[in-house]
């Protein structure tokens, strides 16, 4: 039998629905259940008014005239259509009707009644069909008499026989605040002291990681040789393989300052920017086309893309990162242009999600994007799912309804959207500078000098002409001019028309900008057409033990909300930031679960050492750079990935860092690390490589396909292109560029080794290096050595330079043979492209260890 999920997003229950089987009884059950979810506040009191004929609704009752009104008119269609499943004998999803405490508490979900309040009970959305998906009874509408009857009941009140002995249901009561402030991410880091150990004063970060080791019997492996080090942390920091030059002069450096100077040197490249910007990506759901039903481009998604990789090699704090993404069209930039546009292309975050642009309810539409927005923002930022709260209080968390649509009140505030019509739009900044407008509006000068122009050839040709025959249409009159005159307006309208294509196209940037301020009411069962109380526009109670100002009526409250996840005080911000530097250079988080730090969350395998790391990351001014080196000078990150035994025994996962884990890279890396060896590699940094306009479609249910990948540039420029990703990337586990995602996955597939055996991409990238190879005029042991320090970052060994030799010189035996046969290509350029593939295609090569 299905069961309805214990979070159950709006944006995917309409479609739930048309798909679930046994539509007939279960539906009406179902519906009936989905009626219920929870109103938090659905506390009024069932009191009476003044008494009343109950057949005058414009009159009120007093309560014992209310309470016939409700035996005579409300309980015999309540037992007729409900009764058989939610009644004393049977109670569906535990939601009974026949009581007045059962239509108050409801089921699963909370309560489907607020006495005095029509609009926002559940039970009048549903007898009323007023939502497509939530329908009752299922099988035949009520009679407007019936309707009318039961939604006068609620709203005088819903008198009834208990009305006395039934307490109401308290709003907010279901959520124990101090409970909730108990676990330990909603309490703000300590920083304690590293443990002191026997062997003396360690690294920090070694010193709690050492104390765990030492606590559970384990013992520590051996360091990494340096050509090993060095090919791991160059991948990490740039996504691209140590060039031979980089490999002999890190060998060759015997200062104990050796590898830091190293990361110093990674640190600075700007390749830097383009690898750790593409984590930021994953979380930032960027894409280049929105997906969904109108797969449409966006065309100015690249410069938030570059926004990203600038401030990560500009180290920019990521307190400043953070406030710049979500209120940089709020800061004050003074004069700087510069500034203003950066920090208007900056707020691109909010902006780049799926939206649904052919949705015919375009308040639905509004409320599924801010839905998709506080997702995001609470996931990537806080490690919260704050989205769970939309239909009703978190099953898990201590996130209220009323929590949700306090924030939802923020970026309702907030103009995303220009336009909700179908095909909807969404808002674009101007980020020209000075010098770009004044250009534009030159431009434009001319085309209006030249329209002009044409305007007065024409009226001095109308005056000129004899007779002017006012039915005349504009071009029927032209004909009457001159040959002469009509050379001429041909001539002005084509100079015209170049000058209107010639116009210079103006800098857009998707982003958002201040809209009209209001608060939001809670929406009952996360639909707009049944409405609760309004809620004050704030921040979840549970992260605000002491109280807040009232967040502005003039402003949405984005930049307030801001400044208050990075004051250096809120208890997620650093350290979720944190964990995701820890998991992007260890391959899982200290908190493996990197997006969800809530109480379903893992716990933290090193909790002190997590909340030392983010006290030091506010202390060191939000520097991400200064983590990285923190992190990397460490002996846990400079650990051998050697297996021991006893260690495993004891420690199978590998949780507590007795070595350094074996990780594949990601598909970019992979990518990137072939084009690099190649010599192939554009190295080019920003711009955008999509030849197609804003909201022009690019793949879409016609199959339209207007995507290209034929490119070298590194793959963070490649266009990601929803429901289209290139082949290579959903391969080897590319993100699903969709929804937010912190935590690759990584499969280990046949398909991964066919690529590498037999697409015809890998065979151009090994002839490639092949031709390169031979282009050195060095003995063939010179050249393996030289294959071996690109691919693996070490030389090889001599059986391995023995073993390649025998396979070149069998290989190419063979193909001089077939050659004088049929007249083959190059013999020894296929054969060193035969073994440059077999090198590339090893475990070694696509493996950090």
């Amino acid at each position: 039998m299905l069961q309805i999920a214990p979070c159950c997003p709006a944006r995917f229950r309409s479609r739930w629905y048309r798909w679930s089987p046994g539509f007939s009884r279960f539906s009406r059950n179902l519906s009936l259940l989905a009626s219920v979810i929870a109103l938090l506040g659905a506390g009024a009191t069932v009191q009476a008014t003044e008494p009343a004929d109950d057949v005058d609704h414009a009159t009120e009752l007093d309560h014992a005239e209310g309470v016939r009104f409700f035996e005579t008119k409300v309980r015999p269609v309540l037992a007729q259509h409900c009764y058989e499943c939610h009644a004393a004998d049977e109670q569906e999803s535990e939601l009974r009707v026949d009581t007045l405490e059962g239509l108050l508490r409801g089921g699963h979900a909370g309560p489907s009644l607020v006495p005095g309040k029509p609009a926002g009970s559940l039970l009048v959305t549903a007898i009323g069909y007023r939502d497509n998906d939530l329908k009752m009874p299922p099988e035949q509408k009520l009679s407007d008499t019936e309707i009318a009857d039961i939604t006068r009941w609620v709203e005088i009140g819903a008198p009834h026989p208990d009305s006395d002995s039934v307490q109401p249901v308290q709003r907010g009561s279901e959520i124990d605040l101090q409970a909730g402030r108990q676990h330990w991410a909603f309490q703000r880091p300590q920083k304690s002291e590293p443990p002191t150990l026997d062997a003396g004063m360690v690294d920090p970060i070694d010193a709690f990681v050492l104390a765990r080791l030492q606590d559970a019997g384990l013992q520590r492996v051996p360091p990494a040789d340096k050509a090993t080090l060095l090919r791991r942390a160059t991948f990490d920091l740039t996504g691209l393989p140590p060039t031979p030059a980089e490999i002999d002069a890190f060998l060759a450096d015997d200062s104990e300052d050796a590898f830091a100077k190293v990361v110093d040197r990674l640190l600075s490249s700007p390749h830097y920017g383009e690898r750790w910007g593409r984590h930021w990506l994953d979380i930032a759901r960027y894409a280049d086309s929105n997906g969904l039903d109108e797969n449409v481009v966006h065309a100015h998604a690249w410069r938030y893309r570059d926004y990203v990789v600038q401030s990560l090699n500009d180290d920019k704090p990521y307190s400043d990162f953070i406030v710049e993404q979500l209120a940089g069209d709020l800061l004050d930039s003074g004069d700087d242009i510069n500034l203003r546009n950066e920090r208007l292309i900056a707020t691109g975050f909010l902006v780049l999600g799926p939206k649904v642009l052919a949705e015919k309810d375009e308040a639905k539409m509004e409320m599924d994007i801010i839905d998709e927005q506080l997702d995001t923002l609470g996931r990537s930022i806080m490690g919260l799912t704050l989205g769970c709260a939309r239909c009703h209080t978190h099953k898990f968390d201590p996130i209220s309804h009323r929590d949700y649509y306090a924030l939802a009140g923020i970026f309702k505030s907030t103009r995303t959207m220009d336009s909700y019509k179908t095909v909807a739009q969404w808002h674009e900044n101007l980020v020209e500078t000075p010098q770009q407008t004044a250009a534009f509006e030159q431009h434009q000068q001319r085309v209006a000098d030249k329209q002009k122009q044409i305007d007065q050839t024409v009226a001095a040709a109308t005056a000129a002409l004899e007779t002017n025959d006012e039915k005349w249409k504009p071009a029927e009159r032209e004909k009457h001019f001159p040959a002469d005159t009509q050379a001429t307006l041909k001539t002005l309208r084509e100079e015209l028309k170049k000058l209107q294509d010639a116009a210079p196209e103006r800098p857009m940037a998707m982003g958002v900008v201040e809209g009209e301020v209001a608060d939001t009411a809670v929406h009952l069962r996360g639909s707009h057409l049944t409405l609760g109380d309004i809620v004050p526009r704030r921040f979840p109670e549970v992260l605000t033990p002491e109280p807040l100002p009232p967040l502005p009526d003039d402003r949405s409250g984005r930049l307030e909300f801001a400044r208050w996840l990075t004051d250096g005080k809120h208890p997620l911000t650093a350290r979720v930031m944190v964990n995701r530097i820890w998991r992007g250079h260890f391959g899982k988080g200290l908190v493996g679960t990197v997006d969800n730090f809530g109480l379903q969350g893992d716990p933290p395998t090193h909790p002190e050492l997590l909340d030392w790391l983010a006290v030091r990351f506010v202390e060191q001014g939000w520097s991400i750079k200064a983590m990285h080196r923190m992190i990397m000078l460490s002996e846990t990150y400079q650990t051998s990935s050697r297996y021991d035994a006893d260690n495993a025994a004891l420690d199978p996962d590998n949780q507590l860092y007795w070595r350094y884990d074996l990780r594949r890279l990601e598909a970019e890396a992979i990518r990137d690390g072939l084009l690099a060896i190649s010599g192939n590699l554009d190295p080019t940094l920003g711009g955008s490589l999509l030849q197609l306009k804003s909201r022009e479609y690019v793949f879409n249910h016609t199959s339209q396909d207007r995507s290209t990948y034929g490119i070298h540039r590194r793959s963070i420029y490649v266009p990601v292109i929803r429901n289209h990703l290139y082949d290579m990337f959903k391969l080897f586990d590319y993100t699903d560029a969709s929804v937010l995602t912190g935590d690759r996955n990584t499969s280990t597939l046949a398909p991964q080794a066919l690529f590498m055996m037999n697409s015809q991409w890998i065979d151009e990238i090994t002839t490639a290096m092949a031709e390169r190879l031979l282009t050195h005029d060095d003995a063939v042991e010179a050249r393996v050595q030289r294959l071996y320090r690109q691919a693996y970052g070490r030389r090889p060994t001599t059986d391995e330079v023995s073993t390649a030799t025998q396979f070149l010189e069998h290989f190419q035996t063979v193909l001089e043979q077939q050659a004088d046969a049929d007249g083959a290509d190059d013999p020894q350029q296929m054969a060193w492209q035969a073994l440059c593939q077999a090198v590339i295609s090893s475990s070694e090569f696509v493996y950090l260890r």
